[in-house]
């Protein structure tokens, strides 16, 4: 397209005539009718600019706008304006303003304003015929905001003393110092449709932009920014969002951004800014080459986007793959050697089913507490064995004492020095190693227990250890199975967003023939569809024997591990597990078939 070709300047060239530039100047058709003398009127109309389309007066007979403005400001009929839709142009259900308005005590209050007023604001550069144009008041000690409504009128008015922002407060009808209120010069909206607008903390930074000629709107305080309806800004095409100097503000801009979308650009400061810089601020100190920091703030501010930039992803991709070539992220495995060249460590979400009485929860105690030896931090859910059970079955498996000889009186010196090694090894492992019974652990207090750890171990990596899936809780015991594939969805969210890794036991349904005998598959998991789609890789602990599903305290029975389904690995046979009776662990052997 040419220049001066495109819909916006042919709409103002035919009714303003000249020649097309960047920025055109005409006499204003408006001053007249408001009692100015002839003044001259600015448009912008350079199609990479973000205010293209914005017109102003420099006489400011009529706040500034955009085409939709200028064509109701010009009685021209509106199907003549670029950009206007019919369908959108309904008046909103404006709310019910009261009969009584305050805006002669607002006329008052601006005859009042001293030259000492005029000469504070002076010091920002902000100009006499600002404060007119925004109707600023004074009256005798502190300054006077008033909150014009789309209707016109003002109801409610900001009272701050000049000096002390933190002393303020609201005269008129209090209703109005609230949502949907309180959003200064909220009458700027319209007149920006399709356009761009800034959206300012505090009403005074407005006015250094007013004063530049840039249309805007402002809230009182941060938090505001958090309460505004995104709707408010439907129709403007680009929200600039301008906010002091900290992280608290920041926060609420992005809270702001991320709801307004795409078209929300937050103005940020440069480095080296004192913390609580404001646009009033560097206004003061800038002097003249303010409007050249702000334009320089408006080229670098990015459209909000709910994906970081490609430079980042990039560099978090070289970065996690480092990470993945270190010690740290090598060191979580589970101490079962075959095991871990079957599924390359214990990464991701995986869940093992096993039939009843083969040693799941022996077998996950085993590899939780070999890595917490290791110094990776775990936290294990439990709820089935209890927390003393655990710590005894640990202390038996490396003592290499039986329970009960743990629990006599006296030992002989060989057996005690191991039992009192046991308990040292124990108590280190325990910084590493946190066992939790919580019955109404929910997902975001699994996030806080993960975050923790991770802060008090300084490490990078998690494993996160539950037994078993079908008794973490629920809702409704009626909403289990919903329950359990919505836990799944959790674990997901928490691996990718926290970097831990999940081992997760799972009951079985019985095979066709009502036993555990044939070779499992993705359907035997008991009450859950989704392991299918959730995991990283799908175990089994099958007993290798029709004797091996006895109780544990009989000879020590054989079970097979299998890899029924993965993203990465082949499925098949893993390794054998002998129950290493009595000191609660199993040993690893290669799979019947392998051998």
């Amino acid at each position: 397209m040419t220049e001066g070709n495109d819909p916006v300047s042919r709409f103002y060239l035919k009714h303003l005539g000249g020649q097309w530039q960047e920025t055109i100047t005409a006499d204003c058709p408006f001053c007249r009718d408001h009692g100015y003398e002839s003044g001259r009127l600015v448009v912008f109309l350079n199609k990479n600019s973000f205010f293209h389309g914005y017109f102003r007066c420099l006489n400011r007979c009529v706040p500034g706008g955009y085409p939709l403005w200028f064509a109701r400001l010009a009685a021209l009929p509106l199907s003549e304006v670029p950009g206007f839709d019919p369908d959108q142009d309904i008046v909103a259900l404006q709310p019910e303003y009261p009969v009584e308005n305050i805006n002669d005590e607002m006329a008052a209050c601006r005859d009042r304003i001293t030259e000492s007023v005029y000469g504070l604001f002076k010091e920002s550069g902000i100009g006499r015929a600002v404060l007119t144009e925004m109707r600023i008041g004074f009256n005798g000690r502190y300054l006077v905001f008033p909150y014009y409504q789309e209707d016109g009128n003002c109801y409610s008015a900001r009272c701050i003393h000049p000096g002390r922002a933190e002393d303020f407060f609201w005269h008129g009808n209090l209703d109005f110092s609230r949502e949907p209120f309180n959003l200064y010069n909220v009458q700027d909206v319209q007149k920006c449709e399709n356009g761009a607008l800034f959206i300012c903390e505090g009403e005074e930074n407005l006015l250094t932009l007013k004063q530049l000629g840039f249309p805007g709107v402002a809230v009182a305080h941060y938090n505001i920014l958090e309460k505004l309806p995104a709707r408010l800004f439907d129709k403007i095409t680009t929200l600039f969002i301008v906010i002091a100097n900290t992280v608290e503000s920041e926060n609420a801009a992005r809270n702001l951004a991320y709801r307004v979308g795409y078209k929300a650009r937050i103005l940020s400061w440069l480095p080296n800014a004192p913390r609580g810089y404001t646009l009033r601020k560097l206004a003061k100190d800038a002097g003249k080459t303010f409007a050249g920091k702000i334009g320089e703030m408006v080229r670098r501010s990015r459209a909000f986007s709910p994906f970081s930039s490609p430079q980042r992803e990039y560099q978090q991709f070289l970065q996690t793959l480092a990470k993945e070539q270190g010690e740290e992220y090598g060191n979580l495995s589970s101490g079962f050697q075959l095991l871990d060249a079957a599924i390359g460590g214990i990464h991701g979400l995986n869940v093992i089913g096993g039939a009843p009485k083969v040693g799941k929860s022996t077998f996950m105690i085993q590899i939780a507490s070999q890595m917490a030896l290791r110094k990776i931090p775990v936290l294990y859910y439990d709820f089935e064995n209890g927390r003393q059970k655990i710590y005894q079955r640990t202390l038996s498996r490396i003592a290499r004492l039986s329970s009960d000889r743990l629990s006599a009186h006296t030992l002989p010196a060989e057996e005690k020095q191991r039992a009192e090694e046991a308990r040292k090894g124990l108590e280190k492992m325990l910084f590493f190693w946190r066992v939790i019974n919580d019955r109404k652990v929910t997902p975001e207090l699994m996030r806080k227990h993960v975050d923790f750890i991770r802060h008090e171990t300084r490490s990078e990596y998690t494993v996160v250890v539950i037994d078993s899936l079908h008794k973490l809780p629920f809702n409704e015991f009626t909403e289990r199975r919903t329950g359990i594939d919505a836990w799944l969805r959790q674990m997901e969210s928490i691996r990718d967003d926290l970097q831990v890794s999940f081992l997760v036991i799972s009951e079985l349904t019985r095979g066709t023939t009502g036993s555990y005998r044939e070779e499992p598959h993705l359907g035997i998991f008991k009450g859950s569809g989704d392991i299918e789609y959730s995991a990283d890789n799908a175990m089994v602990l099958y007993p290798t024997s029709p004797d091996s599903g006895r109780e544990l305290a009989g000879a020590s029975p054989t079970s097979t591990l299998w890899l029924v389904a993965s993203r990465e690995h082949s499925p098949g046979r893993v390794a054998d597990y002998r129950l290493d009776y009595p000191y609660w662990g199993f040993t690893e052997s290669p799979a019947a078939d392998k051998e």
